[in-house]
């Protein structure tokens, strides 16, 4: 049994200017003198949580947490309808994980990331190799656009159709049978309040009913906050409308330049949003990583095997390769 660490607050935190009229939150906790490592969120949008930082030795690592354009603490914040999110790309947020890197004066780190977290740990490390130590993702996705559409565009309505119906039920009815991710982007920027606050609660129903099974019918804590429901849906529709803008297949591709960098893939079994499929086709292209099943885990990493899986990796990674 491996438990999480204790509870910790940062020794250090404060907003990065990254130009463009936004400011990225970051933090740091742990070791000040430890092996730097820094934590990916998902989402898009989700920002970061107490949570993450409880899955890294404190005694062991200077831990990096940050959260990205437009969600979390950073601001100016995606629940504004007025905010344009039009400077929050892929690209954006590896220029601002480097600005970051410099800021604290770190030359090198593990790079922790999960669900999207993995593809932007992945795009940042293959762009970026001389910055990353190890990798360590769970819930990987790699940012292929059939992996979107798997998730946002029909494919998961194969294992949960009463929920997919209830998000096309939401939409006009002329826009039922459509591309459901630029029906909602529209309603999510609506210039009448009521109506992005209800596309954003039904996209977040969605959202709430796939991770686990059984499937959730009801909103997932962090959503009942209206503010985060609605940044959250416009960011994750504003990055699956371009497929993150990037293109198909790239990461998988690039990744044999990843083969001098060790690291830990940890995936569900039974992981409906990353499917298993995503890491099993990484690590053959990846051979240095390893991949841990969690037999009897989706897409919650919170559950004791995903958690207990990950600690050991950022146990194992504790001293550099």
């Amino acid at each position: 049994m491996v438990d999480l660490y204790p509870e910790i607050e940062p020794y250090a935190h404060g907003m990065l200017d990254v130009g463009d009229g936004n400011r990225v939150y970051w933090e740091t906790c742990g070791n000040p003198h430890g092996k730097p490592a820094v934590v990916v969120h998902g989402g898009p949008g989700s920002g970061c949580i107490p949570w993450h930082r409880r899955l890294f030795d404190p005694a062991a690592y200077r831990l990096v947490l940050f959260d990205q354009r437009n969600c979390g603490r950073s601001r100016p914040h995606a629940s504004a309808p007025e905010i344009d999110l039009a400077r929050n790309t892929t690209a954006y947020l590896i220029v601002d994980m480097e600005r970051l890197r410099s800021h604290l004066g770190i030359e090198r780190w593990l790079v922790f990331g999960g669900s999207w977290g993995s593809t932007l740990a992945l795009a940042y490390a293959e762009s970026h190799l001389e910055r990353v130590t190890e990798l360590v993702l769970f819930g990987v996705t790699t940012g292929r656009h059939t992996e979107f559409d798997w998730t946002f565009r029909g494919g998961l309505a194969r294992f949960f159709p009463e929920q997919w119906d209830r998000l096309r039920a939401s939409l006009p009815p002329a826009e039922r049978d459509g591309d459901v991710v630029v029906a909602y982007s529209r309603l999510l920027n609506d210039a009448d309040p009521a109506v992005r606050q209800r596309a954003a609660e039904a996209w977040c129903l969605w959202e709430s009913a796939t991770p686990g099974w059984p499937p959730s019918d009801s909103l997932s804590p962090r959503f009942t906050d209206p503010a985060y429901a609605l940044a959250f849906a416009r960011i994750v529709t504003h990055y699956v409308r371009h497929n993150a803008w990037l293109e198909d297949g790239v990461l998988l591709r690039g990744a044999g330049a990843l083969a001098e960098i060790p690291g830990a893939l940890i995936n569900g079994r039974f992981d409906f949003q990353a499917p298993l499929a995503n890491a099993w086709e990484l690590r053959r292209v990846w051979p240095r990583a390893e991949l841990v099943i969690v037999d009897d885990a989706g897409h919650i990493p919170t559950v004791p095997g995903v958690t207990q899986a990950i600690i050991r990796a950022t146990d194992r990674f504790a001293v550099s390769q």
